[in-house]
């Protein structure tokens, strides 16, 4: 589910997968879908980034 939703902000946000990945392991990204996965597993990925997204607004990040 990570490497999908790397691609589909990099893709979203038109920033290098590189950019992508150090921008998730800086504000604990990764950690966050991994204790939300029980829910998404429903959603779709486009779903789940919006609300990456939203995560990122909340704590004043620009992409």
């Amino acid at each position: 589910m990570q490497t999908r939703l790397i691609r589909l902000a990099s893709e979203e946000w038109c920033l290098p997968i590189e950019k992508i990945v150090e921008l998730f392991k800086r504000f604990n990204v990764l950690e966050y879908i991994e204790k939300g996965y029980g829910i998404f597993q429903c959603e779709g990925d486009e779903t789940v980034l919006d609300d990456i997204t939203e995560f990122l607004k909340e704590k004043k990040i620009n992409k």
